[in-house]
């Protein structure tokens, strides 16, 4: 029955004014109307199809995906797009592309870090996409260790060039996105060899192919590295190869920036760079610069968001090196903890991505659980829905909760990193090991449950969640990188334990907690305990990791609770937010009572009270379920599934698309005769096989 509005039911049971709620997951009205107008913008066009692309070879995935950027570039030139619409655009567009890392990466690391010059000469260019640009850090042997790569760029005094050069195979220029067969030119990052000596992880504007045929130019090798996770997901994205054999580079195509805010002596024909090298604290190894490529090459959804990122960076990291044409080099210091703002806005958009697909993710397998029936008929009435079952609702409401959950410490995220940025430019540090402390463990907690939400959805929809046209395989293969890029989790939630260690050691002293580890103050007679173990950090890692765990999914709490003490307008939309934070609150606790009933904390009194709220809250849920979805006010386009689609008309919609699968393209499969009929002929010992 196609155009029937199988859940219209469901949503005439709404306690509560969806359209309010859908300002609330926007974050205010203008950027609803903004995501609403592009969403279905972008949904109404068909060149923005994408419901084949799990059916296409990696090729015709390839070349679709060069088609769209092509097609959204038209789009937003026509229609005369500002950069928050074209941003969104790319958002809804929904497809990983080379211009995610040309706008996201490229074009602000020469706003970054070029001068005046260089901008002159290469943003203009960037800006029509006479040139096309990607980001060449990360390399076959290191990743997130910058301060291990190993490409060289070696000055020649006498010709007044650069030398970038891959000396070994691991030096291979390893993962960067569009690299593989788009990019024209790179951001590429090497070893700074001056004089002989070694002067730290450099940039450089390295021109890769030919602007009239596109070949390689002499002293490149570059290509594909190959088909990754999953279907469609970053196979329509060519991450790339790429070595260098001796290759030369004029002297001012090494990124040279902020000489106007130096006061160093220099002679004139000085050029002057940002020095990116690594500084270390708190144990980890971080790169104020570098660090933005792990998530760009993972996400691609509102990259244009990092072009602020280095216009801040170009403010606050005044340090200056320079290199002359005499090969002469100089670097000054600067304060080490201004390295840690780029880091804190990559984490905090991160956090923000994993509300966007969890709640995808729940959106589908909550319209599917409604739609879906198995059991429970009486006198032939209908089967029970899937999303009356407790068992369901006992999986999928936390899910949901989590979704919202994330959303508003997302929102809280955003603010920290203004604050401390604002801290920064003051030189005020005072709240950066917390705000460190915040976004590194709230990245992994979020990222980690988001990837395992997923898969759950994916379950929670039965056989039919196995289906590339649920929506979710891919959409879990587009997102399961989060899990590793831009710190890889269990290291980050134990940059974590070192912070709340190093709180709990100042315990007895004058300076007290404040802020998300106030809470700490209320357990100062622990620290008249005393243990005898004597172990180190490495020992006690892994419990350690669990507290940090707990410490975030108490932040997470928090900001949900204080997400409530704001004016929320809107019949009802208050109560289902109260409703849905004490799910996910409770839901911890439920799953945890193992530790909270070991520890004392809670009696197997309150831990059964718990279990009881928890049904008791499930079912007030249970008739806002779709409308709580609905909320998120995604397109079917952009949720990509037929299980997840609005009218909830799944069957005739799984039908017909299987009869669109290519192998259906012929009655009689090809190879038929060939392996099929001698076996049933029994004709197989004389057949060629």
């Amino acid at each position: 029955m196609e155009g029937v509005d199988h859940l219209a039911h469901e949503r005439n049971k709404s306690e509560f004014d969806v359209d309010a709620m859908k300002i609330v997951w926007a974050g205010s009205p203008h950027a609803f109307v903004v995501s609403d107008r592009i969403s279905k913008l972008v949904a109404s066009d068909p060149g923005f199809r994408k419901d084949n692309r799990s059916t296409l070879s990696r090729k015709e995935l390839f070349k679709n995906t060069l088609r769209k950027a092509a097609y959204a570039w038209k789009t937003i030139i026509d229609l005369h797009l500002s950069e928050e619409e074209a941003a969104k655009l790319r958002f809804y567009v929904d497809e990983p592309a080379f211009t995610d890392v040309h706008w996201g990466m490229f074009i602000p690391a020469i706003k970054g870090q070029g001068t005046e010059e260089q901008q002159q000469k290469w943003l203009p260019l960037a800006y029509k996409m006479q040139i096309i640009g990607c980001y060449a850090q990360t390399e076959l042997g290191h990743g997130s260790n910058v301060q291990g790569l190993e490409t060289t760029a070696t000055f020649d005094p006498q010709t007044d060039e650069f030398i970038i050069h891959s000396p070994t195979l691991t030096s291979s220029k390893w993962w960067p996105g569009g690299l593989g067969k788009v990019a024209t030119h790179a951001i590429a990052y090497a070893l700074l060899i001056v004089g002989g000596r070694e002067q730290g992880v450099h940039g450089f504007i390295v021109q890769l192919r030919s602007l009239e045929d596109h070949s390689p130019l002499p002293g490149m090798t570059v290509g594909d590295i190959g088909m990754k996770f999953g279907n469609g997901a970053y196979n329509a994205m060519d991450n790339g190869v790429l070595r260098f054999d001796h290759v030369r580079i004029p002297r001012n195509q090494m990124l040279m920036r902020c000489a106007q805010y130096t006061c160093l002596c220099m002679p004139s024909d000085a050029k002057l760079i940002l020095e990116p090298s690594i500084r270390c604290w708190g144990g980890e190894v971080v790169c104020w610069v570098h660090g933005v490529a792990r998530l760009i090459l993972s996400i691609h959804n509102g990259v244009l968001c990092v072009v602020v990122l280095w216009v801040l960076m170009a403010r606050l990291f005044l340090w200056v090196s320079q290199v002359t044409c005499e090969g002469k080099y100089k670097q000054s210091d600067v304060p080490r903890q201004l390295v840690y703002g780029a880091m804190l806005y990559v984490r905090q958009t991160i956090v923000a991505d994993a509300s966007c697909a969890l709640s995808r993710a729940v959106c589908i397998a909550t319209r599917y659980s409604a739609v879906r029936r198995q059991f429970g008929s009486q006198n032939g009435g209908p089967e029970t829905q899937v999303i009356d079952y407790k068992t369901q609702q006992s999986r999928l409401f936390p899910l949901l909760a989590s979704a919202y959950a994330f959303r508003f410490v997302g929102e809280w995220l955003k603010w920290l990193y203004a604050d401390v940025t604002q801290r920064l430019q003051a030189n005020d540090f005072s709240t950066l090991p917390e705000a460190h402390a915040c976004t590194a463990g709230l990245k992994s907690l979020t990222t980690t449950a988001t990837a395992d939400g997923i898969e759950e959805c994916r379950k929670l929809c039965g056989g039919h969640g196995y289906l590339c046209s649920s929506g979710l395989p891919e959409l879990f293969a587009v997102y399961v990188p989060a899990c590793t890029y831009e710190g890889e989790n269990t290291v980050l939630l134990l940059q974590v334990a070192r912070f709340l260690m190093k709180t709990v050691s100042q315990l007895g002293s004058s300076k007290k907690p404040v802020g998300t580890i106030a809470y700490m103050t209320r357990v100062e007679h622990l620290m008249q305990c005393r243990c005898g173990v004597q172990r180190g950090f490495a020992e006690l890692s892994a419990d350690l990791v669990e507290a940090a765990v707990a410490h975030c999914q108490l932040l997470v709490v928090s900001k949900f609770i204080e997400k409530l003490q704001q004016e929320i307008p809107g019949k009802g939309v208050k109560q289902q937010l109260e409703v849905l934070c004490n799910i996910y609150a409770l839901f911890l606790l439920h799953k945890h009572q193992g530790d909270f009933l070991s520890t004392g904390c809670i009696t197997p009194k309150h831990a059964a009270l718990a279990n009881d709220e928890l049904r008791s809250l499930y079912s007030q849920v249970r008739p806002n379920a779709i409308a709580l979805v609905d909320a998120f006010n995604y397109t079917d386009h952009y949720l990509g599934s037929i299980l997840g689609c609005y009218d909830g008309n799944v069957y005739p919609k799984l039908y017909e698309a299987a009869w669109k699968d290519p192998l259906n393209e012929s009655v009689v499969p090809d190879g038929y005769h060939q392996y099929i009929r001698p076996l049933l002929k029994q004709e197989i010992r004389t057949a060629r096989l």
